[in-house]
């Protein structure tokens, strides 16, 4: 298990009752007792710490390297997943994953973006930072979505569309443009959910929908704290106050109504339980899709222009 700075007072009770019961295994004596105060210690200070994160710390926990990602949710979620590649222009984007999944029965298209679990897998993966053939190969996935009549799900995880000269010649900007034009008009219910990180047009490409969820300990604005503190204050040094001023979390977005619901996570975090993390997203896509379902196709594409159109305000003095 991997421990951010912020956990130092949870890592160390875990040292203590990994050091109790291997001195329990060796000499023969029944520490259970003793462990079960541990586990109880454990239980308290993580919900001490958990109560009281500021925004930064929610921004680490999104990135936490043991965080489920789009894959590891379909396969806890879904059967008979069928992976589709390319966008018959380019090449196939691993950054931009995505296919059509059953769930309890019910044929759904899944998209989201993908980070690599490991060094190499990052690499290939682009760090969840898609091409615009990512964004041209989601856009081909939901219309054959459409064509079969099959709702959409996303699951967005991204510091960002990739921002490198490449991308940029092959038309990145128009890319995700083009999608959220289209998805606006899609006639399939379209759920989108924030798994971890959503910054910027990376995460609009493929986030535009009739629901729009964030989990709890996900961010969701136009750009990292680390990014905003180097453009205001030329260093990293004030991510912190940065990531308090663009009120980038779960609470803050549902406040200001650009997000339409907070899923619950377990207490530490999606990667304390990968498994109840699963069932719990599960349930709330399943009760989202038979909401969206009571709706008419002309109605939810209203609602949702309305939705996107209403977003925003201003205080003019």
């Amino acid at each position: 298990m991997q421990f951010l700075d912020f956990e130092k007072p949870i890592e160390d009770l875990y040292d203590q009752l990994e050091k109790l019961k291997e001195n329990g295994a060796k000499s023969g004596v029944d520490v259970t007792a003793t462990v079960r105060e541990y586990e109880q210690k454990i239980a308290d200070t993580r919900l001490e710490v958990y109560e009281h994160l500021t925004s930064y710390q929610k921004v680490l926990l999104s990135r936490h390297p043991d965080r489920p990602y789009t894959l590891a949710y379909i396969e806890k979620m879904c059967s008979n997943f069928v992976e589709l590649h390319g966008d018959r222009n380019v090449k196939d984007d691993k950054a931009m994953v995505g296919g059509f999944a059953e769930l309890d029965g019910e044929t759904i298209m899944f998209i989201g973006q993908q980070k690599g679990i490991n060094t190499k897998m990052r690499q290939i993966r682009n760090f969840g930072m898609a091409n615009p053939e990512g964004y041209r190969k989601a856009l081909r996935l939901m219309k054959l979505a459409e064509k079969f009549n099959k709702p959409i799900v996303t699951l967005i995880d991204t510091p960002g569309a990739y921002p490198g000269l490449e991308a940029e010649e092959r038309g990145q900007g128009e890319a995700i443009a083009r999608n959220i034009f289209e998805m606006v008009k899609l006639r399939v219910p379209v759920i989108c959910i924030i798994i971890g990180e959503g910054a910027s047009g990376g995460a609009l490409g493929i986030g535009i929908g009739d629901r729009i969820l964030m989990l709890e300990n996900s961010w969701y604005t136009v750009i990292s704290p680390e990014n905003c503190s180097t453009i205001l204050w030329r260093s990293w040094n004030f991510k912190e106050k940065a990531a308090e001023e663009l009120k980038l979390t779960s609470d803050h977005m549902s406040r200001f109504g650009l997000v339409d619901g907070v899923i619950k996570e377990p207490l530490g975090g999606a990667h304390v339980n990968p498994d109840e993390m699963a069932s719990i997203l599960k349930q709330t896509i399943k009760n989202t899709l038979a909401e969206l379902k009571k709706i008419d196709a002309d109605t939810r594409i209203e609602q949702r222009i309305d939705k996107f159109s209403n977003m925003g305000f201003f205080d003019e003095r």
